[in-house]
């Protein structure tokens, strides 16, 4: 890959075909960066520009011999247009304030992440959060992490885990208060990173796999203009018609 005007050789692993996590029936591969590869602030963008996303440690892409579902996306900052709908999120939750934060694993924290994912996903593979989990999930020694956390009247509601890259953010995983559900703390997560980096002067927001079909990814394609990376490169999402 190309990386500051120098070629740059990577090694990566493919997995065998495994049951897809977001579409019933689907089989599914992962291609891997190998793990004992340096992975420095320039390589993370330069992977994170060609479709990768990192959990914990490990850096990968989806590579699926007859499915695309899964669509890189990121949002151009200066180009991004709150809907109506999301203005009504920022103005319903004017009393909650972000602040970005160390990213750790604390009691307090722990007990956020572990309500939320009770709450939401008892039926997958996260469940049940253990402190292990929690760390090699969202926690990696070498990528500029930070918890940009949203507080309620002094309580930590809302987590959104979010990586520093030269020219942009990634937003990793958003967590919150499943009590608190009916005020849309996870688009309140994105708007907040939204308004966090263009205070950053940064150029783009990587919101990972929008991927239609699934239900829980689709939230995505609410944030608009968004764009996705296909054969030619990253273009506007334009959404298929019905």
């Amino acid at each position: 890959m190309s990386n500051d005007r120098s070629e740059t050789s990577i090694r990566a692993f493919l997995t065998p075909p495994h049951a897809c996590a977001y579409l019933e029936g689907e089989q599914a591969r992962s291609l891997f960066l190998d793990p004992e590869t340096r992975v420095s602030a320039a390589l993370y963008q330069g992977l994170t520009e060609r479709g990768f996303r990192r959990s914990g440690d490990a850096v990968y892409r989806p590579h699926c011999d007859r499915c695309s579902a899964c669509q890189p996306s990121r949002l151009a900052i200066a180009r991004f247009q709150a809907s109506r709908a999301q203005r009504r999120t920022l103005s319903k939750n004017a009393d909650i304030e972000f602040v970005a934060e160390e990213a750790r694993f604390d009691d307090a924290i722990f007990g956020l992440y572990d309500r939320y994912i009770t709450a939401r996903h008892q039926d997958g593979s996260m469940y049940p959060a253990t402190e292990e989990q929690f760390r090699s999930f969202l926690l990696t020694p070498w990528a500029e992490t930070s918890f940009y956390s949203g507080y309620l009247e002094g309580q930590r509601v809302c987590v959104a885990v979010t990586d520093h890259l030269p020219s942009a953010l990634s937003a990793v995983y958003t967590f919150f208060e499943p009590e608190l559900a009916n005020r849309g703390l996870g688009t309140l997560a994105v708007l907040a990173q939204i308004h966090w980096a263009k205070a950053l002067n940064l150029e783009y927001l990587y919101l990972g796999y929008a991927i239609e079909p699934a239900e829980k990814m689709r939230y995505k394609f609410s944030f608009r203009p968004l764009e996705v990376l296909g054969p030619s490169g990253w273009t506007d999402f334009t959404p298929a018609t019905r």
